[in-house]
């Protein structure tokens, strides 16, 4: 064995250096692209948008260690260091607490995925994009999808709720704590008592309120809570968080069909991430250096909470005065405005990232975030200043 491996470390180096030779040796039909022989290139920018958002120094510096192996025993150490960081930001003693490698809509459909079954009966709120996809990833499960439709800007009282309960008879409701579309955020008090007195699970999306707004995962009787890591976080995209109540486990493990992705089935993740007492078995490959991060932001989490938004009313003030979400501000796209000039100019003259609106709120809104770290003063100045500019320099519609 010994003698096989001094071999093949003699061959190695000539091997690949070799490689490019022998791709020379004959006609290429592909040119190495000129870009990639060019240096990497990244415009220094704030992005003040609803996400991503820009990387917390400890987090950047995470970013650029060294990879160990995804099965290693150092890498289940941090794997359940994040479980424990995200039942401390989910204020939730769940052993069933983990992270999914992917982004937001990754854990919205783990959630879904196992959790429905084809012909149950789902009810969505869709008072924005959230709920819309929400309803589309039910559908494709072959669930029985009831909507609860708001106009954006608007929220779901304990009275709207029951009667969807009451008459859809649904086994699961999904709700958005942070509409990031209209920028509402949804109360959550008494919705999870609501829900199990119809024998009913509570699945809420709180990817652009996690930190953000207060949110007591045990305490309010949220069956399943998802988020992302690029809010206020402040991490890479490409993880989210999730956890299950033992109700919405049981459903999982008592379903009489497998769910319908292998790659988010919710009895592999559980092993994997240590969850089921058992030895952890291959599944997926873990995005390691991703985890590395996510493990530093929750770290940053557990040292001080922050993220507690932005009230300030930029430009024409906000569209949706009752219940506004601190991380993310939505004002009136502008009258006589092209949004998307405005957009543009911050971009172009202030290297600041914001954005229009998003499904139903689509060029009837802009959209600033403060997510995190981003959170400060310096940075609604920042981005007030730019406003007023863009709003001095910008065309007007000659209507």
């Amino acid at each position: 064995m010994f003698r096989a491996l001094a071999s093949a470390s003699a061959a190695l180096g000539p091997r690949v250096a070799g490689w490019a030779r022998t791709m020379t040796s004959q006609q290429l039909l592909v040119a190495p692209p000129g870009a990639l022989l060019k240096p990497l290139s990244i415009p220094n920018r704030l992005l003040l948008g609803p996400g991503p958002s820009n990387l917390a120094p400890r987090v950047l510096v995470a970013g650029g260690l060294q990879m160990i192996g995804h099965m290693h025993k150092e890498m289940f150490q941090i794997m359940d260091e994040i479980k424990q960081g995200i039942q401390y930001v989910f204020q939730t003693k769940n052993p069933l607490t983990l992270a999914i490698s992917g982004s937001g809509h990754c854990a919205l459909e783990a959630a879904l995925f196992n959790v429905l079954e084809p012909g149950d009966s789902f009810l969505v709120g869709v008072n924005g994009i959230w709920g819309q996809r929400a309803a589309d990833i039910g559908e494709r499960i072959g669930a029985q999808v009831h909507t609860m439709i708001k106009d954006p800007g608007k929220h779901y009282t304990l009275k709207d709720v029951e009667e969807g309960l009451s008459q859809h008879k649904p086994v699961l409701l999904f709700l958005t704590q942070g509409e990031s579309s209209s920028g509402v955020l949804q109360p959550l008090d008494g919705y999870g008592d609501l829900c199990h007195r119809y024998k009913c699970l509570l699945l809420v999306d709180s990817v652009a309120s996690l930190c953000g707004a207060p949110i007591y995962m045990d305490q309010q009787g949220i069956d399943i809570l998802y988020s992302g890591s690029q809010k206020v976080l402040n991490s890479p995209p490409g993880t989210s968080l999730i956890s299950f109540s033992d109700t919405a486990k049981n459903k999982i493990y008592t379903r009489k069909t497998k769910p319908v992705s292998f790659y988010l089935d919710m009895k592999w993740l559980a092993n994997i991430w240590g969850c089921d007492g058992k030895p952890r078995i291959y599944h997926h490959t873990t995005p390691i250096i991703g985890l590395y991060s996510l493990r530093e932001s929750l770290a940053l989490m557990a040292e001080q909470v922050r993220g507690e938004g932005w009230r300030a009313g930029a430009g024409p003030g906000p569209v949706w005065q009752a219940l506004r979400l601190p991380t993310v501000t939505t004002v009136a796209a502008p009258a006589g405005y092209d949004w998307r000039d405005i957009v543009n100019y911050v971009m172009d003259h202030f290297d600041i990232e914001i954005t229009g609106g998003l499904g139903p709120s689509a060029g009837k809104v802009l959209r600033i975030g403060l997510l995190g770290c981003n959170a400060t003063r310096e940075n609604v100045d920042r981005v007030i200043q730019a406003l007023e500019e863009a709003l001095q320099r910008c065309p007007r519609n000659k209507l």
